[in-house]
């Protein structure tokens, strides 16, 4: 039997550059740990699962732009557990090089959804919109350049990293701008029935082959009073005929109406793993008495 290695207790993996929205996050939740950038979503798991780091700040979902790609199908694959979760508000500043002024701005560079979702300020502008793959490499591309007339839509703290001006506060079109991150270990949490706050179990299934599988599947938990947050499906490996499922549920796995809605689910699927049992953010609360 092999014994995992103790994981390094003092780092926190996060996928991007410095100043990134993902390392405000890390910030916010482990200010005791360092924060350490990773190239890819890949490579930010496999420093958990090698115990180069403790954990990983993974975002899943943005409230204008949806899912993150890919996240679903790297989440089973990794062998990690989530822990916990973490709601950002998005704030993006308009960033220039030191003496830059706003009026002598041409062009702005950020990745598209950052650059969707601050069209109003590049309208008002006249800006040319660039792609770049991140808001935090944007933000270093146009400290490199040492342009003034050129702009990156990034974070204060990638303002602060990189050594540029905020040109203009807090430019998104939308106040519920939102990223939703997932907390990951390697090892499971460990949240007992009736914790207090609201307990979140995320799991994956497949459902077998027949007729109305997913209605029969989800039965379970309308019968049983479950709330499901999030039913999200995706292919395996570019087969249009296998089907996947990412869930949220509010409840613990040892929860009366949770194990019997879980076992409805398990006699109408061929895979079912849960993914964590964590305790959810404050933010389902606020977001829940908005709705209402």
């Amino acid at each position: 039997m092999t014994t995992r290695p103790h994981p390094n207790p003092n780092v926190i993996a996060f996928q991007g550059e410095p100043g990134s929205y993902a390392h405000i996050a890390c910030r916010e939740v482990f200010p005791e740990l360092d924060p350490a950038p990773f190239q890819t979503f890949e490579d930010t798991f496999v420093a958990v699962s090698e115990s180069r780091a403790r954990l990983a700040m993974i975002p899943v979902e943005n409230s204008l732009y949806g899912r993150i790609t890919d996240i679903h199908h790297l989440l089973p694959e990794s062998g990690l557990f989530i822990v916990g979760e973490h709601f950002l508000r998005i704030h993006h500043q308009l960033l220039g090089v030191k003496g830059a002024r706003i009026e002598g701005l041409k062009t702005v560079m950020s990745q598209p959804p950052a650059l969707g979702q601050c069209r109003r300020i590049i309208r008002e502008l006249g800006l040319t919109a660039i792609a770049g793959t991140d808001t935090a490499r944007s933000a270093k591309h146009i400290a490199d350049a040492g342009d003034p007339t050129a702009a990156a839509i990034a974070s204060s703290l990638a303002a602060e990293v990189y050594g540029l001006d905020i040109l203009r506060k807090n430019v998104e079109d939308a106040e519920h701008n939102t990223t939703r991150f997932l907390i990951m270990s390697g090892e499971p949490a460990h949240i007992g029935q009736g914790a207090p706050g609201t307990t979140v179990t995320s799991f994956i299934f497949r459902v077998r082959n027949v007729p109305a599988a997913l209605y029969k599947a989800m039965g379970g938990f309308a019968t049983n009073g479950v709330n499901m947050t999030k039913l999200e499906s995706y292919q395996l490996g570019g087969a249009f005929t296998a089907t996947q499922f990412y869930a949220d549920i509010h409840g613990h796995p040892e929860d009366h109406n949770v194990r019997l809605a879980l076992e409805e689910l398990q006699f109408f699927s061929t895979h079912l793993r849960i993914l964590g049992v964590y305790q959810g953010h404050a933010y389902r609360e606020s977001a829940h008495a908005l709705a209402d």
